[in-house]
């Protein structure tokens, strides 16, 4: 294997790298920077916030439990394509499937028992 061969790697990431960098720069030339009331105002539910929310901080056990939602969204993004192709792939893609919903059975579990889904304290 040659250095040439890497080539067009190299050419891609410095391109993907150079339209990044200059789409923030762009982005930050033309975006505006004008608060005023109404656009900081509550939005959601026309109330002011309280609390703990007010603070503007929440607590780890928010973030972990995000964090699992967005685990079991994308195992549910994998679980469809595996239904339509499951007669082609056969007992190995079945017990591949098995396997990979037992490990995230594990980590809700290991959650679980670790009280990240307790919403009281």
């Amino acid at each position: 294997m040659t250095a040439m061969e890497f080539l067009p790697v190299l050419f891609m990431v410095t391109g993907i790298v150079l339209v990044a960098a200059a789409t923030l720069f762009v982005s930050s030339l033309l975006r505006p920077s004008n608060p005023y009331p109404e656009k900081n105002a509550p939005y959601e539910c026309g109330m002011e916030a309280a609390g703990e929310a007010a603070g503007g901080r929440f607590r780890v056990p928010f973030f972990i439990l995000a964090i699992l939602l967005v685990v079991f969204d994308v195992e549910a993004m994998f679980l469809f394509p595996w239904a339509v192709v499951l007669k082609e792939i056969g007992i190995v893609g079945y017990i591949e499937m098995f396997v990979f919903m037992l490990l995230l059975l594990v980590g809700f579990a290991y959650a679980w028992l670790k009280g990240a889904l307790e919403w009281q304290e």
